[in-house]
């Protein structure tokens, strides 16, 4: 129906009669002459409609925003002073020949000009309204150019391209799982993947020797701007490799990615041991191009005549940290009030600074509610931060958690709020992260997932599991864990004693993975993966706030679809089939009876 879209007409089409179909984006009457800017997925053309086509000008006068119009016309140069060099099609315009209304629009619930103006419930709720705004399309035209990429890439390194299943068992990977009822098997269930994991790996253990997917993936957890119940990982899987081949293969396959997209060359990717990552940024996944670091200075306060500080100071859960922020006394109490509510969210009890108005005066130049509490320390403590006239310098006292977590936080923040900056890409491999963590009670759990293999033997990680370290690796990026990865356990007697390490007995372990301990006795060779998260990569390279941004039909932070109002409820019938009664119907039938 068309021989062009409108953001490919330019000036080599001049006296050339094209054909145009899409959307009234505005409509403008100048004296008699409609004017329509046209606009399909590829951009904007501004159409011309002179009364003397009777028509044509009959149907573009009643056309309104978002009628779908079919437009035949004679490309022609914009007369001079009205071009428009800053729009790509803004030097030509179309003299319509013919306009055909091919479909009539209600009024939009808000103009694609104005959506800023609107909230983001209703841009969900019509989303396919909010889909047609030239930087929704670019986003996701940005979307598909990246995932071809990763697809060459890999086609070219070998990988195949290999579906796993989306109907399986439920296993026990980390976060809750959605569960799907079966019909034909009464009182079971399915459970969709929080990962291929599993399947990735039986894969290697069946010779494919290189998998890769671009998997939907769903977890059951709580919502924040880069998580969604369902996702996208570009997942990988190689055999009778290490941790360096597989982290090669993947930073060639970002760097290039970056290249052909957009056209940016990536700086070192450097490797951090995840101890010094939390030591100095407070976070497994630090933005490193915020150049605010955290010190260390628990023996300075382990006297101090302060227990907020020499408590933590002399725990051995404890942990008190100092940020410099260069030039930051300039900062007001109410600003240093505000961060001090921010860091609260992470469980701070406080947030106490010290400003260096002038240090050459010792005591007398710096501003502070607890400097008299330290004063034997005080001149270490700066020397040990580097301190300057006109920097601040916050704390972070408490357990090691909350200190990590608070204190790494405000750096972003800090970095945001002063943009402190210095680059417009940093990425990272962390490496050396723990095998285990505890989980709140005491008991171990698996920091990434329990089939990562340790870096020691079986003996070695029964003797010592909480210090043991794992074959594990992520890609950071601006902040932002692009991708996670490891080398597998491969051994059965090793993954067996790991799920012990983990509390998980041989009777559980059989039930949630024994088709995969089966698997491991037959031969399984050494491999590796990572995963990376497609919507995260897309919102980094797109510049978005959040992958909701990214995906074209997303959820909400309470896990709910406006558009099509899911979840839903469904008939007594379909219930019935699955052999499924709710409580609360349960209830209200007997009631009634």
């Amino acid at each position: 129906m068309r021989s062009h879209y409108c953001g490919q007409l330019n000036e080599t089409l001049v006296d050339q009669t094209v054909t145009l179909c899409g959307w009234v984006h505005r409509r403008r009457d100048h004296g008699g002459v409609i004017f329509l800017d046209m606009r399909d997925r590829d951009g904007i053309a501004q159409v011309v409609v002179d009364p003397d086509t009777a028509e044509a000008f009959a149907n573009a006068d009643r056309a309104r925003s978002e009628y779908v119009l079919r437009i035949v016309g004679r490309v022609r140069l914009r007369p001079e002073g009205t071009q428009n060099p800053n729009m790509p099609t803004g030097m030509i315009e179309v003299l319509a020949k013919q306009v055909e209304v091919l479909n009539t629009a209600a009024t939009p619930p808000f103009q694609l000009d104005e959506h800023g103006k609107v909230g983001e419930e209703v841009r969900l709720k019509h989303r396919y309204i909010d889909l047609r705004r030239p930087e929704m399309i670019e986003k996701l035209r940005l979307r598909s150019r990246i995932s071809h990429s990763v697809r060459a890439f890999l086609e070219g390194q070998g990988f195949l391209d290999i579906e796993t299943p989306i109907l399986t068992r439920a296993t026990p990977e980390g976060a809750r799982d959605y569960l799907v009822p079966s019909r034909t098997h009464p009182g079971s269930f399915f459970a969709l993947p929080q990962s291929p994991q599993l399947f990735k790996q039986l894969l290697m253990v069946s010779g494919f020797d290189r998998y890769y997917q671009i998997a939907k993936c769903f977890r059951d957890e709580d919502l924040r701007a880069d998580r969604q119940p369902e996702f996208t990982q570009i997942d990988l899987e190689a055999s009778f490799v290490e941790e360096e081949d597989i982290m090669a293969i993947t930073e060639a396959m970002v760097r290039q990615l970056f290249q052909e997209v957009l056209d940016v060359e990536l700086p070192a990717f450097p490797r951090m041991p995840y101890a010094e990552a939390m030591s100095r940024f407070g976070s497994d996944k630090p933005d490193l191009r915020i150049p605010l670091e955290l010190t260390d200075v628990d023996d300075l306060m382990k006297e101090v005549d302060f227990k907020v500080f020499s408590g933590p100071a002399n725990a051995d859960d404890g942990r008190v940290a100092a940020l410099k922020v260069k030039g930051g006394a300039s900062l007001s109490r109410k600003e240093i009030d505000d961060y001090t509510k921010f860091v609260g969210i992470y469980g701070a009890r406080g947030l106490a600074w010290i400003k260096v108005n002038e240090r050459a005066k010792g005591l007398e130049g710096l501003q502070s509610p607890i400097v008299k509490f330290m004063e034997g320390v005080v001149e270490q403590l700066l020397d040990r931060v580097g301190a300057e006239d006109g920097d601040i310098i916050f704390f972070g006292a408490d357990k090691t958690r909350i200190v990590d977590e608070a204190l790494g936080a405000l750096r972003v923040r800090l970095g945001e709020d002063l943009d402190l900056y210095t680059a417009d890409w940093a990425p990272l491999w962390v490496v050396d992260f723990p095998m285990f963590e505890e989980d709140g009670s005491a008991r171990l759990q698996a920091l990434h997932h329990p089939f990562t293999a340790p870096s020691c033997d079986a003996e070695t990680l029964k003797a010592q599991p909480a210090s043991a370290l794992s074959r594990a690796y992520d890609m950071v990026l601006n902040g932002t864990e692009l991708g996670g990865g490891s080398i597998r356990i491969h051994d059965q007697a090793m993954q067996q004693t790991v799920l012990e390490v983990l509390g998980i007995g041989e009777e559980e372990a059989r039930e949630k993975f024994g088709f995969l301990l089966d698997a491991l006795q037959y031969g399984a060779p050494p491999h590796g993966g990572l995963a990376f998260g497609l919507d995260r990569l897309v919102m980094l390279m797109s510049g978005a706030k959040t992958i909701r941004e990214v995906i074209a039909f997303p959820k909400t932070q309470s896990a709910a679809c406006l558009l099509t109002e899911a979840p839903g409820e469904v008939s007594t019938e379909q219930l019935k089939e699955l052999n499924i009664r709710l409580r609360q119907k349960a209830k209200a039938e007997t009631a009634s009876e």
